[in-house]
């Protein structure tokens, strides 16, 4: 197996894994089981096109098995592909009727190419594209029913692709316009092998050389297309981790502040979540969670010691708001003076606001450097 065999077979394995379990958490979506269907039966037709699959497999069951599997494979992966971009375009009615409808060409070129197969002599089985004899009939015959409805379904499967790549946004744009260019590659090489069977089969030459170039766009155009579609996904999980490995450090980062604000407020804590039994690792889902729930108590604790470091800072720094740096020398004397129950003024202080009144991004920087600064002086 190549390197670039090896790779592919991660990412397509990987994406069907995946896919598996976003269908059996949602069965009844049907644009996520067609998209399982193309992935599996991708999946099934990968062993039996290498050259270890088919010593095994011709071993066992005679020559040609494995390469009749292979290409029964490929057809159902085109065929659900098809599927997919008509749930995609159609109501669920009318995309079970041409669901239905294109089972019959799909049907019908599986039947012919185990005829085809079986009609081929044994000592014809074990060819390849480039050194079958295309004058016997049964060899002529599969290669040109399956390469038929390859290059129709491929090319309908393309056509829908392009309409929707110029409607869709990133990262999504960038995934079908990359599965365009590769369809647009397999269409071409499935019409060039088509025309190239053709004139073999009535007899004449073919260069070698165009065979190989047929076959080297197919080689290319097919890692292109499981890269197009699994690109998206990959985009999004990859945002997914930033996102949670930021919220992680955040996270960390208030630490002091929480545990100084914690301690003098502990009324103020919402609500924790019960530790499932069975693992006690943390989840994506269970990080941003604690993130905003520290955050919100960070900043409910400074709310309530803000009269507090008023009356501290005004005798030594400027007028309201307070920013981190001032409010982190500040802020344990005023804890100090709550905790021995002091009169506070009524009046408060900003602390630590966003600049320029920005979100929340903002507000968890600006506590992000109060809780730093305020380490610091510790």
């Amino acid at each position: 197996m190549t390197v670039l065999s090896l790779v592919l077979a991660v990412v397509l394995y990987g994406s069907l894994l995946w896919t598996g379990r976003q269908v059996l958490r949602d069965p009844s979506d049907r644009l996520l089981r067609a998209v399982f269907l193309c992935l599996l039966c991708a999946g099934l037709s990968f062993p039996f096109g290498l050259p270890a699959g088919v010593r095994l497999v011709d071993g066992f069951t005679g020559d040609g098995i494995a390469k009749l599997v292979q290409n029964l494979c490929l057809l159902g992966t085109v065929y659900f592909l098809g599927c997919f971009f008509i749930h995609s375009a159609s109501d669920p009615a009318a995309a079970r009727a041409r669901v239905r409808g294109e089972a019959v060409p799909f049907a019908v070129t599986a039947v012919t190419v185990c005829v085809a197969m079986a009609m081929t002599p044994h000592v014809e089985r074990s060819h390849t594209y480039a050194t079958a004899d295309m004058r016997v009939p049964g060899v002529a015959v599969f290669y040109l029913s399956a390469g038929a409805y390859l290059t129709y379904a491929l090319a309908m499967a393309l056509f829908w692709t392009v309409r929707y790549a110029r409607l869709a946004s990133r990262p999504l744009v960038t995934g079908l316009w990359m599965v365009a260019a590769a369809l647009t590659g397999i269409v071409l090489a499935s019409a060039v092998r088509e025309c190239l069977t053709l004139v073999r089969l009535l007899g004449g030459a073919v260069p070698q050389p165009v065979i190989m170039g047929a076959k080297l766009l197919l080689d290319l155009a097919i890692p292109l297309f499981v890269a197009g579609v699994v690109y998206p996904g990959l985009v999004t999980r990859w945002a997914s981790l930033r996102l949670w490995w930021h919220h992680g450090r955040v996270y960390r980062e208030l630490a002091p502040l929480w545990t100084a604000l914690h301690t003098a407020f502990p009324q103020d804590a919402l609500e924790r979540p019960r530790v499932g039994r069975r693992w006690g690792l943390p989840s994506p889902r269970s990080v941003h969670r604690r993130y905003y729930r520290r955050v919100i108590e960070c900043r409910d604790g400074l709310v309530r010691i803000s009269p507090y470091l008023a009356l501290e800072a005004a005798t030594a720094d400027a007028e309201a708001p307070l920013s981190p740096e001032v409010a982190a020398r500040h802020l344990r004397t005023a804890l100090r003076a709550y905790a021995s129950g002091e009169d506070a003024p009524s009046q408060a202080v900003a602390v630590a606001l966003p600049e320029g009144g920005g979100g929340l991004e903002d507000d968890v920087r600006q506590l992000t450097r109060l809780s730093q600064a305020l380490a610091a002086h510790s």
